[in-house]
């Protein structure tokens, strides 16, 4: 499954462009004409990256990109601004809302698609379908295969998204509340004590392998995996 592209485009030719292009490339694109539904959307679930058109009914996509950036639910989601405005001052100032890339129109429909791949693995390679290694311990999202010490490793849905993002984001310690949030999603509600049951299967499946001591855990803080023995 590709990651979640709430687009935010007022001008229905170029909403359903984008969303055919984004389909194509294996993306779920989310659609809305303006930052009032947009909002709606993301009450249910949050995108993993937000697309919008700078001029909208309403509020601009900048001023909507500013609330983004200052609300804790959502300072970390990738934004990509799209916009006729192509001016220097224009693109420093929507970058300063707090875009992370900025796309002038008329655009390439690939081009597009790059950008958000690229944007994607520098801001959340959890969500990309990159392969990656560390000591031995091989995770491949594409082919949903583990290997560890020539071993394949059997994980279930859960535990294999846990170990991926545990991957992409090595030598850190995040806490049950941002385990939850980042594996299960801020809309699902599920008690904390979760994150440990999740923990100790997964630990139990790296043993094989001897890969379960890269699963640290700190004491009142929270877990993570080391990118050295």
């Amino acid at each position: 499954m590709g990651s979640t592209v709430l687009v935010i485009e007022d001008e229905d030719a170029i909403l359903e462009l984008i969303a055919v292009n984004l389909e194509h490339a294996g993306h779920v694109p989310l659609r809305a004409r303006s930052v009032e539904e947009a909002e709606r959307l993301m009450l249910e679930a949050l995108p993993d990256v937000v697309l919008v058109d700078w001029m909208l009914p309403g509020e601009s996509g900048a001023a909507f990109a500013r609330r983004l950036r200052a609300d804790r639910r959502t300072r970390s989601i990738p934004i990509i601004m799209l916009t006729a405005r192509a001016e220097e001052r224009d693109k420093i100032a929507g970058l300063e809302s707090g875009a992370d890339d900025y796309v002038t129109k008329p655009f390439s429909p690939k081009e597009l698609v790059a950008r958000i791949k690229a944007l994607l693995r520098r801001r959340s390679p959890e969500l990309t379908e990159d392969a990656v290694e560390i000591s031995g311990l091989r995770l491949d999202p594409m082919a949903h295969r583990i290997t560890g010490g020539g071993q394949n490793i059997e994980l279930g849905p859960t535990e294999f998204r846990l170990l991926h993002f545990f991957m992409t984001h090595p030598d850190r310690i995040y806490t049950r509340a941002q385990l939850l949030d980042e594996i299960w999603g801020d809309h699902v509600f599920v008690e904390e004590r979760t994150v440990d049951v999740h923990i100790r299967r997964l630990r139990q499946a790296l043993s094989v392998s001897g890969h379960d001591r890269l699963i640290g855990t700190v004491r009142g803080s929270g877990y993570g995996l080391r990118s050295r023995d």
